[in-house]
């Protein structure tokens, strides 16, 4: 097995703020462990494809990267929305509070 540390950009605001990638070499068959939970199996190669089989724990979220981008995309414009929904909860809320009369 050859690896080598080569840094890399996180994508965040800061262009100096890089970590450092671990680049590995694997054959068809062979597995990587991250931690002592997850296990990445090639299952095959073809052309410019690699099949990867990922074992990991149930509540551990496993995505394709730009599904993952998607996903914080619409996190942060959630988390940015105008209030609308938020003020909606609070008098959904509110009216929850209020006891019926008896």
């Amino acid at each position: 097995m050859r690896f080598d540390r080569q840094p890399v950009s996180t994508g965040r605001n800061s262009a100096a703020e890089l970590n450092f990638m671990l680049v590995l070499s694997r054959r068809a068959g062979e597995k990587i462990v991250i931690g002592n939970e997850v296990v990445i199996e090639i299952l095959s190669i073809s052309g410019e494809g690699v099949r990867l089989g990922i074992t990991a724990p149930g509540e551990t979220s496993i995505h394709r990267f730009e599904v993952f981008t998607e996903i914080q995309e619409a996190n942060r414009a959630a988390a940015i929305s105008d209030g609308t929904e938020e003020n909606a909860l609070e008098n959904l809320s509110a009216h929850l509070r209020v006891k019926p009369k008896q």
